[in-house]
C-alpha cells in the first residue's frame, strides 16, 4: 500500500503506520512542486459520488455493529478510488487518535452538510442513520445536477452550431461570392457593402472576438467576487428567459432538499436556514433565507416569513403551510425536492423544443440577411443581361 501522510517529523510516520496495523518499507520526502500539486487537488471539494459511496458503505456497516475503525478499514481494502482511500486511511487515523469523527472529514474538503449531519448523528446516537440520511440526500443532489445537465446540452449545442454556421459563411463562402461579382461588374448595394466589411473584419481581426471573450469573462469575475455584483448576476440568472426555467426551479430543489436532510437530522427549523444560506449558491435566495429566518425568529409563521419575500413559489409556500400545521414538515420539503427535480428532468426533455423556435428565429434573420446581400448584386446582373 502507498500513500502520502502530512506530519511533523520521521518519528511521526512510522507511528501512523504502526497504527494503522501495516509494516514500514520505505518512505522518501515528497518534491515541493508535487506536494503543491497534490495540496491544489485536495483543495477541492470531495466529488459528490465518493461521499455517496462512502456514506452508503459505512451506513450498512454501522447498522450490522460494526466499530467505526474496522469498518473504515475494510472501506480502505475496498475502494480503488486513490484520493477516497487516502481520505477514510487519514480519517482513520485521526478517529484513533481521539478526534470527533465529524470533524475528521473537515480537511479533506467533504460537503459541510454531510459534516454538519454527521455531527448531529453523533450527538443523537444515530449515526448510521445519519450516514443513511446524507447519502439519500447525495444522490438527489447528484440527480439534480444531472438533470440541469440534460437541460443544458441542447441549448450549448444550439449556440455552438449556429456561431459555428455564421461564422463559416463569413469568412470562407461570402469573400469567394463577393470577388466573382466584382469580376462580373455588378453593382454591389449598401447591404452587400455591409456584409463585406463584416466578412472583412472576421478574416482580419479574428483575435478581437478571444479579446472580447477574455474581457467578458473578467467581468464577470469581477462582479463575483463583489456581494453587489454577485447579487446583480444571480438576480439577472433568475429573470431571463429560458435560463430561468433551470436556475429558478433548481434553487427551489435545493432549498427543498437541504432542508429536508437538515430537519430529519434533528436541526431546528432557524438553525437550518442559517445553514441554508451559505449553501443556496444564489445571494438572492440567500438575502431572502436571512430575511425569513429573522421573521422566524420574532414569531412568524415560516410559510409567512417565506410569502413576505415574494421570490418562493406557491406551491412551495403552499406545501410548507400544510406541513407547519400537520406536523410533517420535513415529508413536505422531502414531497418539493422530488417535484422540483422532477421539473427539471421535464424541463430537459422539452428544452429542445423551447430553444428551436428561437434558434430558427436567429438563424432566420441572419441567412436572410445574407441572403439577400448575395441576391440583389445577382439581380443587378440579370437586369444588365437582359438589357444587353
Amino acid at each position: 500500500m502507498q500513500g502520502v501522510l502530512d506530519v511533523e517529523d520521521v518519528a511521526e510516520v512510522r507511528g501512523v503506520i504502526a497504527g494503522m496495523g501495516l509494516y514500514f518499507l520505505d518512505m522518501r520526502q515528497e518534491p515541493q512542486v508535487q506536494a503543491a500539486v497534490r495540496q491544489f487537488m485536495g483543495s477541492r471539494t470531495m466529488p459528490r459520488k465518493d461521499v455517496i459511496e462512502l456514506a452508503t458503505n459505512l451506513s450498512v456497516m454501522l447498522k450490522a455493529g460494526m466499530p467505526i475503525s474496522t469498518a473504515l478499514a475494510d472501506i480502505i481494502k475496498l475502494t480503488d478510488n486513490r484520493r477516497l482511500k487516502y481520505a477514510v486511511s487519514d480519517i482513520r487515523r485521526r478517529t484513533e487518535q481521539g478526534m470527533r469523527f465529524s470533524e475528521t472529514f473537515i480537511p479533506h474538503n467533504f460537503p459541510s452538510v454531510f459534516v454538519k449531519v454527521i455531527q448531529v448523528g453523533e450527538e443523537t446516537g444515530r449515526l448510521d442513520q445519519s450516514l443513511s440520511h446524507i447519502a439519500d440526500h447525495l444522490q438527489k443532489m447528484e440527480d439534480l445536477s444531472a438533470a440541469i445537465k440534460r437541460a443544458m446540452i441542447y441549448p450549448s449545442f444550439a449556440i455552438v452550431a449556429t456561431l459555428g454556421a455564421l461564422g463559416f459563411w463569413l469568412v470562407f463562402v461570402l469573400p469567394g461570392v463577393m470577388a466573382t461579382m466584382k469580376d462580373l461588374g455588378a453593382k454591389i448595394p449598401p447591404l452587400t457593402l455591409g456584409l463585406m466589411h463584416v466578412s472583412n473584419f472576421c478574416k482580419d481581426y479574428w483575435y478581437t472576438f478571444f479579446i472580447a471573450g477574455a474581457l467578458v469573462y473578467a467581468t464577470f469575475r469581477i462582479l463575483k467576487s463583489r456581494p453587489g455584483g454577485r447579487y446583480w448576476l444571480d438576480k439577472m440568472k433568475i429573470k431571463l428567459p429560458v435560463i430561468k426555467l433551470i436556475v429558478y426551479n433548481k434553487l427551489h430543489a435545493v432549498f427543498a432538499e437541504q432542508l429536508r436532510i437538515l430537519l430529519v437530522a434533528g436541526m431546528t427549523i432557524t438553525k437550518s436556514l442559517d445553514m441554508m444560506s451559505g449553501l443556496v449558491g444564489n445571494e438572492v435566495f440567500k438575502v431572502a433565507i436571512v430575511d425569513a429566518k429573522e421573521r422566524i425568529s420574532t414569531g412568524s409563521t415560516i410559510s409567512n416569513a417565506l410569502r413576505e419575500q415574494n421570490l418562493f413559489s406557491p406551491i412551495l409556500i403552499r406545501m410548507v403551510d400544510i406541513g407547519e400545521k400537520s406536523g410533517t414538515l420535513d415529508e413536505q420539503f422531502g414531497f418539493l425536492s422530488e417535484y422540483y427535480i422532477k421539473k427539471l428532468d421535464d424541463i430537459s426533455e422539452k428544452m429542445g423544443k423551447i430553444i428551436e423556435p428561437l434558434v430558427i428565429s436567429v438563424l432566420g434573420v441572419f441567412f436572410a440577411i445574407i441572403i439577400g446581400g448575395l441576391l440583389l448584386p445577382i439581380y443587378d446582373l440579370v437586369a444588365k443581361v437582359g438589357k444587353g
